[in-house]
């Protein structure tokens, strides 16, 4: 009996249907991280970056504050994509099918020029993980979008100038997209460097498309476990909306 209850909450998990808990902590190559696996077709997931007077939210309490207005409160929410010292995305931004940033195609300083990077688009009921020149060559149709960079995994293949043994650790967060068309987002618990994280998702969760968001400022709320990570001011948010209370 303890071998079946086993394997079935093992399954459940690969499967991302743990019964009320998107998020659950797994360990990957002798590191720590926090996965989330939500349903687009299911789940309300929304961007949020200002709020209705057009100043940064900059923090889930205050997504949580403007959730409550319409009676409604973040299930699971992390930072998606880097920002200026104003809280404006560094690449493409659209927000309720209205785009306020425009998609860089060039490449640059930093992690977010180190191409390929890429566009995490929501639309309705789905969610892609696109590489920004294609993307910009070929919209879809996003109703919610930021770009980001680097790609981790792109078609299965790790971003090519990631190194095993390279010494940049950090706390680092991203979001892929799996075979099945669920939303993984991932947060490590320790500072990992990009080869590890990437392989997290391609290797330890079978996610073929996956996506950086930033590192050291990466954070990560769920209202199941009551992990609410604190610090610094954040640009774009990704969460889950669902009923308060």
């Amino acid at each position: 009996m303890i071998v079946r209850l086993a394997l079935a909450a093992a399954l459940s998990w690969l499967g991302g249907t743990a019964v009320g808990a998107p998020c659950q902590d797994t360990d990957f190559d002798g590191a720590s991280f926090t996965v989330c696996r939500i349903d687009p077709a299911q789940e309300d997931v929304r961007l949020f970056l200002y709020d209705d007077a057009g100043a940064p939210l900059a923090s889930f309490r205050a997504v949580n504050q403007a959730l409550a207005r319409e009676g409604r409160a973040l299930g699971v929410a992390m930072n998606a994509g880097m920002y200026h010292a104003d809280r404006s995305p560094v690449g493409l931004y659209v927000e309720n099918g209205e785009e306020t940033k425009r998609i860089v195609t060039s490449d640059g300083p930093g992690n977010f020029g180190l191409l390929p990077n890429g566009v995490l688009c929501l639309g309705d009921g789905t969610a892609r993980v696109v590489e920004s020149r294609s993307f910009a060559a070929d919209p879809p149709d996003c109703r919610f979008a930021t770009q980001s960079g680097p790609l981790l995994v792109i078609d299965g293949a790790l971003h090519p100038r990631f190194l095993p043994d390279s010494d940049s650790l950090n706390i680092r967060n991203g979001a892929g997209v799996a075979r099945d068309g669920r939303l993984v987002l991932a947060i490590s618990n320790e500072p990992v460097n990009f080869d590890r994280f990437a392989r997290l998702f391609r290797d330890g969760l079978d996610v073929p498309d996956a996506l950086y968001f930033d590192g050291s400022i990466s954070r990560l709320y769920d209202a199941g476990t009551g992990r609410h990570d604190a610090g610094w001011p954040m640009g774009p948010i990704i969460g889950t909306v669902r009923e308060a209370g």
